[in-house]
């Protein structure tokens, strides 16, 4: 029986969707742990691309796919996503944590009223409630899954929590009435039809663990994306790092056998915020159009930059890192030199790791590791003796600075261009 955790080290779409898919040959159940509809997976599967925003990539394989408790859930998404694997012919084998807290339509309302409330100081927010959820959440205004399956259950905790949505909007002078009855409908309707997946997860997790079954927990984000370690307050809602994935999944922490760090060649982030090595030249652009970076849920395009080895070891530390999947190695060739990020200078001060402060991470300026480029890349390779030399060079200094082996090498977005070391 093996536990694996899977991470992302920066901010997000570092390839996650594809290492778990990898992964999932050998799992039996395939967990999501945090966050919402606000990030995406891409999985590439011989011809056939698979973008899923809330179901666990493995189901893709046929595994088991667990939505725990601690992601937030969009019913309408979700059951949207379910019809379009069914559509493509995957009956998706899925479970859905019945304390897993719903999305409702004011959430959706006031996660973009007070992104305009932040004036010049916006968090580049997808606007899809996940942030109002998360708060409703931790305020105990929540509405689990399990109100959905009980008609007077979910009525009771509308009776409360609406008079209190419609104050905050009329506060906000948002001319927008919430229909109760209409609400209670439609998230009964979505009940019944989420019903069959609708289980304790967290009990079918800890029995699957004394049957010595295969686990995946993956993350739906990055490190710098989480929201006590991340760049706040330019991140998520929920904790992206490994420690949230025994919380968002009910599995204990003496289970976890290892955590892989999903680290991409460069750095990338989407909206607002920090990003210390982005490059806004032609290099950059080279990143972006050669790595197609947008993202999978907005398509918003990605700010690009050189691989950031601060944010990376400070990820594998937080997180307890074991082993590193690097990614997108491939993207880089053609570049006569490329760059390494390993260390910042803020003000004459040395730091190895992003300082708390925001002000204090937009200030600080990255300190550089210049090596060769590489000419090509075959993206079918299956041994790194088979990568071009430099491209050897480059995650051999990876390995050396993060002081953890790097087991995965990604060459391209197919499951077949992947490289086990």
């Amino acid at each position: 029986m093996t536990v694996k955790i899977i991470i992302g080290t920066q901010w997000g779409d570092e390839g996650k969707g594809k290492v778990v898919d990898y992964y999932a040959e050998e799992a039996d159940y395939v967990v999501r742990f945090q966050g919402g509809n606000n990030a995406g997976h891409t999985i590439h599967i011989d011809n056939e691309v698979y973008k899923l925003h809330v179901i666990p990539s493995g189901v893709i394989q046929g595994k088991t796919g667990v939505i725990g408790n601690g992601v937030v859930i969009d019913p309408e998404v979700l059951i949207d996503e379910i019809n379009k694997l069914r559509e493509r012919g995957i009956k998706p084998r899925l479970m859905i944590s019945d304390r897993a807290n719903v999305i409702m339509p004011y959430h959706k309302i006031l996660d973009g009223v007070e992104e305009e409330q932040r004036g010049g100081r916006k968090i580049g927010t997808t606007k899809r409630g996940i942030g109002p959820c998360y708060s409703d959440h931790a305020a105990r205004l929540g509405v689990r899954i399990c109100d959905l399956i009980n008609k007077k259950r979910l009525q009771e905790k509308l009776d409360i929590i609406i008079p209190i949505k419609q104050r905050i909007l009329d506060a906000y002078n948002i001319k927008h009435d919430l229909d109760k009855k209409e609400i209670l409908e439609a998230y009964t309707r979505y009940g019944e039809k989420l019903a069959p997946y609708i289980t304790e997860t967290h009990i079918i997790l800890q029995e699957a663990l004394r049957k010595k079954k295969n686990i995946i927990l993956e993350g739906a984000q990055g490190t710098m994306l989480d929201v006590d370690y991340g760049t706040y307050p330019y991140t998520t809602s929920s904790h992206t790092i490994a420690g949230g994935a025994c919380i968002g999944s009910g599995i204990p922490p003496r289970s976890i056998d290892e955590v892989i760090g999903v680290v991409k060649a460069y750095t990338t982030r989407v909206g607002e915020g920090p990003l210390p090595t982005e490059l806004k030249d032609n290099t950059g652009k080279h990143l972006q159009e050669k790595g197609h970076e947008y993202g999978t849920t907005t398509n918003r395009p990605r700010r690009c930059g050189w691989l950031d080895l601060v944010v990376v070891r400070y990820a594998c530390n937080l997180s307890g890192v074991n082993s590193i999947a690097l990614t997108k190695i491939d993207v880089l060739t053609g570049l006569p030199r490329v760059k390494i990020c390993v260390s910042y200078n803020l003000n004459g001060k040395k730091l190895m790791y992003p300082p708390a402060s925001i002000n204090d991470m937009e200030d600080v300026k990255p300190v550089y590791k210049e090596l060769p480029g590489w000419g090509s890349i075959n993206p079918d390779a299956k041994r790194l003796d088979e990568l071009p030399g430099n491209a050897k060079k480059y995650i051999a200094f990876i390995e050396r600075e993060l002081k953890t082996p790097i087991k995965l090498v990604s060459t391209g977005p197919k499951r077949s261009q992947t490289i086990r070391v």
